[in-house]
């Protein structure tokens, strides 16, 4: 019986599973909601087990449907990227490069990048956006890009594959008349940077629901953008971690300071790797690849 199993099955129970209802697994994969309940029905038929408990008035997976479910999804991934190989054989000519850029990578590398991309290929379009946080990771797993490059390690999935790239500098700073700018390295530890607001960048994904990174004050201000960010620091408001790529003109010309910290790294400054991502089961078209390249290539 295992061997009338389908793929189609595999991907109706995964929906179902990962929305938590029927009707909402049904949404997810444009069907009726009669003919994802028969599919499931038919699974639970062949596998000769009950993956879900429908007494309740939501189904709730059974523990051999929880069992279950890790293979399926791993059956499906390993499908998706003999899918993914087969096609990236073709070598197709996108009609559309999607980018999604963490704002801590620096947009002129990025830019440079995609100018030779056009060099080489001018009738792909190109649609950039700069997201911070989990923005890109959750752009590519919802497929609104083809490729992403993010920074740091703590968003990670295992249905995108990464590159490293290069580090990124990213420094405590503050504005120089700011109280925590007349502090020495002894003075100025968590007790100190707990009195103070800081300056921190939202998260429009719902990938760090219930996270904080970084958040080391009981008075915080949050922002949308990375520029917002940086303005506010640089008004005195606040203080917080900018890339040092960013803020190097003004570290330069006296306008912010590193916070006088031994708390936040060597000279207030800890080094984050920036990856290349994009996910498994998406070939890289020319335009993408040509894209890989000229960002590895690229001198600075």
């Amino acid at each position: 019986m295992l061997d009338a199993l389908s793929l189609d099955q595999l991907r109706t129970f995964v929906a179902v599973a990962e929305r938590g209802s029927f009707r909402a697994g049904a949404a997810s994969l444009s069907r009726a909601q009669s003919a994802v309940s028969q599919a499931i029905a038919n699974l639970e038929h062949q596998l000769r087990v009950k993956l879900f408990d429908r007494s309740g008035h939501r189904p709730t997976m059974t523990p051999e449907g929880l069992g279950l479910l890790a293979d399926a999804r791993d059956i499906l991934l390993r499908v998706d990227v003999m899918r993914a190989r087969a096609r990236d054989l073709g070598g197709a000519l996108e009609l559309q490069l999607g980018l999604t850029v963490d704002t801590l990578f620096p947009l002129p590398v990025v830019g440079h990048a995609l100018r030779e991309t056009r060099g080489k290929y001018p009738s792909v379009a190109i649609r950039l956006t700069v997201e911070p946080l989990g923005g890109p990771i959750a752009a590519l797993l919802d497929k609104r890009c083809q490729l992403a490059i993010v920074v740091g390690e703590e968003f990670r999935d295992p249905r995108i594959a990464v590159e490293a790239v290069g580090a990124i500098g990213h420094v405590a700073v503050v504005a120089a008349a700011h109280p925590l700018a007349q502090l020495d390295a002894a003075s100025a530890g968590p007790t100190a940077l707990a009195d103070h607001l800081q300056i921190v960048q939202s998260d429009p994904s719902p990938l760090s629901d219930g996270r904080s990174f970084g958040v080391l004050s009981n008075q915080v201000c949050r922002v949308s953008t990375q520029d917002a960010k940086h303005a506010m620091i640089a008004a005195g408001l606040g203080w917080g971690r900018l890339p040092l790529w960013q803020i190097e003109r003004d570290l330069q010309e006296g306008r912010l300071v590193r916070v006088p910290t031994r708390a936040l790294g060597r000279h207030s400054q800890v080094t984050m790797e920036a990856y290349l991502a994009h996910r498994i089961d998406e070939p890289f078209g020319l335009a993408a690849q040509a894209f890989r390249r000229a960002l590895f290539q690229y001198p600075g």
